[in-house]
């Protein structure tokens, strides 16, 4: 991971650039270096003019600066919108827990975080956040996100940033982080199977919401990385809400854990939001295998019981895209995508694997990363999304 840079709180900021680069994936940049520059007649101020470093010079250009404090008002706040409860325990949590750690680590005002939020009401209540003189908002994920092709437009000077995943258009005023679900719910699938046969029983259950494109992207996933350890074993879909984005309906998701239950399940896979943590409760009293939906530090908890933490948190990649925003790799309006095996915030660990089991998954990760998935990736893909 990119180490971020030190800088003053209210001072120029280095590598936020303005120019918007549409839906592309970005490598790392070249490293720059700067010639001695002119001081002013009150002594030995440096200006940014100057600072700059041509290419014809060296060859290499410094990363544009931008004052981070782009409503002028001498500090930095960030804004942070989620579909969810903010202390769930499980996805929600993890990008507010990434967002307060940004800007506690660089001295910035405490973040200003809305949650709970409907899709339905979505376009009011970020046009009121970014009402409130914030300098950044962050989107906490694609159920609400759709007002920001108008409201990117409308708030020019606010930086957009959203992990709004597969399918989500690109917008010359967003900057994006993506993730791959298929390699995701592959390693989860994976890593179950090896529990599985590890523990005993062949049936695992995967309790969603209402069957949306990227759930189905994920439990098609899981079940192909479920069956690459065993054919016989299978993966049940159970959805417990009864509309769409609905992750965070406590009752449905018992029920639908009720039923995998009586079926025989004995994994369970909780692809929820507030409804997550009681469903992992439920699965721990009853001694079945069970796993995190997204947070990566699932194997510390002490107050509940992980086998597997399955790693997609908002928070990670939001700490990821800040110090490749600030070093320069990624620009202002792009997207950037995480890779299971690339990158290190994603895909699926055993929390007390033995030598066995982490050998099988160092093996599954390289795998991924060599493209040996690449055909069944793209299959499960066009079967969730349609095309």
């Amino acid at each position: 991971m990119t180490t971020t840079r030190k800088y003053r709180r209210t001072g120029v900021l280095a590598a936020l650039a303005g120019v918007s680069l549409i839906a592309a994936a970005c490598g790392s940049s070249k490293s720059s270096s700067t010639t001695a520059a002119p001081t002013t007649q009150a002594g030995a101020a440096t200006t940014e003019a100057a600072t700059a470093t041509t290419e014809a010079a060296t060859g290499t250009t410094e990363a544009p600066k931008v004052n981070l404090d782009t409503n002028g008002d001498g500090k930095v706040e960030i804004g942070l919108v989620l579909a969810g409860p903010k202390d769930d325990g499980a996805y929600y949590q993890a990008v507010a827990d990434g967002v307060n750690k940004f800007a506690s680590d660089h001295g910035f005002a405490t973040p200003i975080i809305v949650d709970n939020v409907k899709a339905q009401t979505a376009s009011a209540s970020i046009s009121g956040l970014a009402q409130q003189n914030v300098d950044m908002i962050v989107v906490g994920s694609s159920e609400i996100a759709g007002p920001l092709k108008q409201l990117t437009t409308q708030f020019p000077k606010v930086i957009w940033y959203c992990n709004c995943g597969a399918g989500f258009a690109a917008l010359p005023h967003l900057t994006q982080s993506l993730d791959d679900g298929s390699e995701i719910g592959f390693t989860a699938g994976y890593a179950t199977g090896l529990e599985l046969k590890a523990k005993g029983g062949k049936q695992a259950a995967f309790i969603g919401c209402c069957a949306l494109p990227f759930e189905q992207e994920f439990y098609l996933a899981m079940t192909a990385g479920l069956q690459a350890v065993d054919p016989t074993y299978t993966l049940t879909e159970y959805k417990s809400g009864a509309f769409q984005y609905d992750f965070n309906n406590t009752a449905g998701a018992t029920t639908a854990y009720n039923t995998a239950k009586a079926a025989g399940a004995t994994a369970i896979m909780p692809y929820l939001g507030a409804a997550h943590e009681p469903i992992v409760k439920l699965a721990d009293k009853d001694g079945l295998i069970t796993m995190s939906a997204g947070r990566s530090n699932a194997c510390e908890r002490t107050d509940l019981h992980y086998d597997i933490a399955v790693r997609f948190d908002g928070g990670d990649y939001i700490l990821a895209m800040m110090a490749k925003i600030l070093d320069g790799s990624v620009t202002l309006g792009s997207t950037y995508t995480f890779h299971v095996g690339v990158d290190p915030e994603g895909g699926a660990k055993i929390c007390n694997a033995t030598p066995d089991q982490q050998s099988a998954m160092d093996t599954v990760y390289k795998d991924i990363t060599a493209g040996k998935y690449t055909a069944t990736f793209g299959a499960i893909k066009g079967k969730a999304y349609g095309g």
